[in-house]
C-alpha cells in the first residue's frame, strides 16, 4: 500500500486516507482559454514508467493538497512538498537522482 507523509501536518497516510488529484505542475486551463489548450489540460498527461510528480490531497486529515515525486514502477516514494511549489524542491531532485542516476528530470 502506498505511504505518503503529509508536508502540512506531518501524519503518516496510506493512500485510502488520501485522493489523487492527478499529475502535478501542468498548466491549468479555464474559461478564456482556448479549445486546443482547454483540451491539452483536460486529456494530455504525461504516463511515465518511472518518477512521476503527483497531487494528493489529504482527504481524510487536514484537507490541505500536496505534491509527491514516486517512481510509477516501484511506488518508491522520493518524497512530498507542499502544493505552492511551483517546481520539485532540489533536495528532492538530488534524492532522486542519488537512486537514478539516469533520470534526466522532468515527468519519468
Amino acid at each position: 500500500m502506498l505511504q505518503l507523509t503529509c508536508p502540512y501536518c506531518g501524519a503518516e497516510a496510506d493512500e485510502t486516507e488520501l485522493a489523487c488529484g492527478g499529475q502535478a505542475h501542468i498548466a491549468r486551463h479555464g474559461p478564456g482559454s482556448s479549445d486546443e489548450d482547454f483540451e491539452d489540460y483536460l486529456f494530455l498527461r504525461v504516463n511515465p514508467d518511472g518518477v512521476h510528480f503527483e497531487r494528493w490531497r489529504h482527504a481524510f486529515g487536514c484537507g490541505k493538497w500536496f505534491h509527491a515525486a514516486r517512481c510509477t514502477r516501484t511506488h518508491e516514494v522520493f518524497g512530498t512538498y507542499p502544493a505552492q511549489t511551483l517546481e520539485p524542491p532540489d533536495w528532492i531532485k538530488e534524492r532522486i537522482r542519488a537512486k537514478r542516476p539516469d533520470w534526466q528530470g522532468g515527468q519519468g
